[in-house]
């Protein structure tokens, strides 16, 4: 374990990005999580060295969250074979050895809870696009609707009632691992177009029983993954749910629903909504520009009181501090800038004259 320094700046440019942010009985060190990043690097949903690492070297560099990847729940939500799972007892360990390293160097160790629906059974994306079939080593994904998400690709099997019920389940029991792997924050992917985002959009929805149709049939597998997650979730600890705010698409889900989502969702006890987008169709059209999801946590943030998450081309201190100081967003989730500087957090508080925590082993790379 390494022995913190604590260094200070002023603390007059932006001190609510440093600022450390209570939920529930956790408190982060700061307002920066890294965002769950795929790796692709895990063999039967094992994590491994290289997740260790990856996840690791954030938590040395600063980061107040270090969410792990989208996690599979049960072997057909992966997105490829490649993923990360928490469906059997056996993946506990591997995923308690990185939570012991992130805690003990001062980041809050969080997972999020996935399922990826229609999207299920592809390769990683350096390999190309497209479906594995099962006699390749794939499996049959499983929708809502027996709709694909590329014209011309296979149907997902169409979840019955039971299958819908057993999903549920599936994620209850993932949180209990959870817990027993030491993840202290539990974050349920509810967007691009996974499992759940397919159930709320209209677009890939097209049941007609009381998971489809009006928005409250559309929300209520949401609901339902919700209220079995904290029934398993420890009381004490924060539970997350990342949207997709809108599809992008005409007539698909939209920024409305799911303000009316984050209400619902804040009184079953999720803490904070983590603000992205897309990712239910190919017909998207999405209006890309520095901080273009913003809008979408401040909105939710001011007309529903739960915390929110910004995520999306945030690449700066001075834009990620300006997000929080404005009352935009509680919290500010980096991506691609984590891998191309993981030690960012450090970097930021430099350059904003800041309050920092760093490792005594790199000391000298950041005292003046």
């Amino acid at each position: 374990m390494s022995v913190i320094h604590t260094t200070e700046g002023t603390g007059t440019a932006a001190a609510s990005l440093f600022t450390p942010l209570k939920v529930r009985d956790i408190t982060l060190r700061n307002r920066i999580a890294v965002s769950p990043m795929c790796q692709y690097s895990a063999e039967d949903g094992f994590a491994n060295d290289w997740h260790l690492v990856h996840l690791g070297s954030r938590a040395v560099g600063g980061a107040g969250l270090v969410l792990m990847e989208a996690t599979a729940v049960e072997p057909r939500g992966r997105i490829s074979p490649a993923d990360t799972g928490i469906w059997k007892d056996e993946h506990i360990d591997p995923l308690s050895r990185i939570t012991r390293f992130l805690r003990a160097h001062g980041a809050a160790a969080g997972v999020q809870l996935a399922h990826a629906g229609r999207k299920a059974s592809t390769p990683p994306p350096w390999q190309g696009g497209g479906v594995i079939a099962p006699d390749a080593g794939g499996w049959q994904p499983v929708a809502p609707s027996p709709v694909p998400f590329h014209p011309g690709d296979p149907a997902p099997h169409e979840l019955t009632i039971a299958d819908i019920a057993s999903v549920v389940d599936a994620f209850r029991s993932a949180a209990v691992r959870a817990v027993e792997a030491g993840f202290e924050v539990a974050e349920i992917h509810a967007a691009h177009g996974y499992l759940i985002h397919q159930f709320l959009s209209p677009l890939s929805n097209r049941r007609t029983d009381e998971y489809g149709g009006p928005f409250e049939h559309r929300v209520r597998f949401a609901l339902e993954v919700v209220r079995a997650a904290r029934s398993a979730w420890p009381e004490n600890l924060p539970l997350f749910l990342r949207i997709s705010a809108t599809d992008w698409v005409e007539g698909g889900w939209d920024l409305d629903q799911s303000v009316e989502l984050a209400r619902s969702v804040r009184e079953l006890g999720v803490d904070l909504v983590d603000c992205s987008s897309g990712g239910a169709s190919p017909e998207q059209r999405i209006a890309l520009a520095p901080g273009y999801q913003v809008p979408f946590a401040e909105r939710i943030r001011r007309e529903t009181g739960v915390l929110t998450a910004a995520v999306g081309l945030i690449t700066t201190a001075e834009q990620a501090a300006e997000i929080v100081r404005c009352g935009q967003a509680d919290l500010v989730l980096f991506a691609r800038q984590f891998l191309r500087d993981p030690y960012f957090p450090l970097h930021a508080a430099r350059e904003l004259d800041e309050r920092v925590d760093s490792p005594v082993q790199y000391l000298r790379a950041f005292t003046k």
